[in-house]
């Protein structure tokens, strides 16, 4: 068996397309049914948010694998495939893991060290299992995935230093106010850079929003997203000693505040600090205020510093969560080389229970003086000897099983311990198992990989 993803994302589609391939929330359970029913198809997981499209598979075989979901995709969404497949990335095996697990832990994010996709791969995997559409593979990998990206983020800084101008602009406010709460704000214009630093404000606790512009109407719209109060120009200007927090974005030629006004207006403020962002070019605070005392004024190039140095300190952190990505890599490849093991053990453990039921009832036929008393205590104390003795096998079988020659140590063990039958028939059962059974949780894909113990080694690309 083998893990592919098939998607686009930021990357490889511009919006208008990525609009297109977009999941409803109420289609989604529909979706995954579909998924499930598409041919070589025995697990899947479709990863969908604003910036990405992603459908992660369990197939029986890479062959023509491609062409089924792409087929899904297009019978799902009603769009020819010539108008979509030259967007679309296909990672199989070794790269769909590591693919999955960069996803996660916010490597791939257009925000590199974003947490908001951690939560929706995890909601989408859940969405999953909870459609029984997951099983055995799917189950490790995505919590294993998901548990990587928690670590990421909590053992390294990635996520912790603004990466966006209206995002350090509130980061700068925490250092003066700590906290935005019963702080008000006033904005000077009604642009978008305005609208993104107040939305973040406002989420800190920001208490009131003011907003202030020539065209009365703009300042409405804007003021009405944050429950603000509309006012003029003037009027705004006029409010300068009543706010904390002042953004300007105005798109003026010259300066719209000059230093003798804020001066005037730090009076009346009785030493309290005023925080002043001016995001426009040309600017539109005098840098003389700046100047003044419990003034702490911003413009854009301050920003961008701030910004292009978090994204820095970013990419050095994002190293850090790529070696964990092989560390995580490594783990999951070695618990997938179990997998073969598990039905040698159980075969060895059936065979060891068949031997036993046989002595006992060879046993007790000889001696039916035997009370049930004694009959259980004989039972206890034989069982416990034959799993004292199969004790060590089991361990060095399975640790026989992760190394380079692991295929051939099961067969020999197997050979040793005469199981090559038991082995068969669990695999003979299972050919004749209608496909159905492939997807129930845990146990479908336990009996599958009796098949031969051929699905480890089949997955593992060259050199592992």
């Amino acid at each position: 068996m083998h893990i592919v993803v098939v998607g686009l994302n930021y990357r490889t589609a511009p919006v208008e397309v990525r609009e297109r391939f977009t999941f409803a929330e109420q289609d989604l359970p529909k979706a995954l049914e579909q998924l499930k029913l598409t041919k070589s198809v025995l697990e899947g997981v479709i990863v969908a948010t604003c910036n990405r499209t992603e459908i992660y598979v369990v197939v029986d075989r890479l062959h023509m694998c491609g062409y089924f979901i792409r087929s899904f995709m297009e019978q799902w969404f009603g769009i020819p495939r010539d108008q979509f497949t030259q967007h679309l990335y296909i990672y199989e095996d070794e790269q769909a893991i590591r693919h999955l697990f960069r996803v996660t832990c916010g490597l791939d994010s257009m925000v590199i060290g974003e947490t908001q996709i951690l939560g929706q791969v995890k909601n989408a995997f859940l969405q999953a299992q909870s459609q029984k559409i997951t099983a055995t593979w799917f189950n490790m990998l995505f919590k294993q995935a998901v548990t990587l990206g928690k670590r990421a983020h909590s053992e390294t800084s990635i996520g912790e230093s603004a990466v966006s101008v209206s995002y350090a602009a509130v980061e700068l406010g925490k250092r003066i106010f700590g906290m935005f709460t019963d702080k008000k704000v006033l904005i000077l214009g009604a642009g978008k850079m305005s609208e993104l630093t107040v939305k973040h404000l406002y989420s800190g606790g920001a208490a009131e929003v003011i907003v202030a512009n020539r065209t009365l109407s703009r300042a409405e719209d804007l003021a009405s997203k944050f429950h603000g109060t509309p006012v003029t120009m003037e009027e705004g200007m006029n409010r300068l000693a009543d706010v904390d927090i002042v953004i300007s974005s105005t798109g003026a030629q010259g300066y719209i505040l000059d230093r003798e006004r804020v001066e005037a207006s730090m009076k009346r403020r009785r030493s309290r600090p005023l925080f002043m962002i001016d995001i426009a070019v040309p600017r539109d605070l005098d840098p003389a205020i700046g100047e003044l005392q419990n003034v702490f004024l911003y413009d854009i190039d301050d920003l961008e510093g701030i910004v292009e140095s978090n994204l820095e300190m970013r990419r050095t952190e994002a190293a850090k969560i790529e070696h964990m990505i092989e560390g995580a890599l490594g783990e999951f490849y070695q618990w997938l080389k179990t997998m073969g093991v598990r039905p040698v053990i159980r075969a060895l453990q059936e065979k060891a229970e068949s031997v036993h039921q046989d002595t006992l009832e060879s046993l007790f036929n000889k001696l039916p003086e035997l009370d049930e008393r004694q009959r259980k205590a004989i039972s206890r104390l034989t069982k416990s000897m034959l799993n004292q003795m199969m004790h060590d096998p089991i361990n060095s079988v399975k640790e026989l099983a992760v190394q380079k020659q692991g295929n051939e140590a099961l067969e020999l063990f197997s050979h040793i311990f005469a199981l090559e039958d038991r082995l068969e028939d669990a695999a003979q059962k299972v050919d004749k198992s209608d496909a159905s059974a492939l997807m129930k949780p845990e146990a479908g894909i336990h009996e599958k990989s009796g098949q031969a113990q051929a699905s480890p080694a089949s997955f593992a690309p060259a050199g592992l």
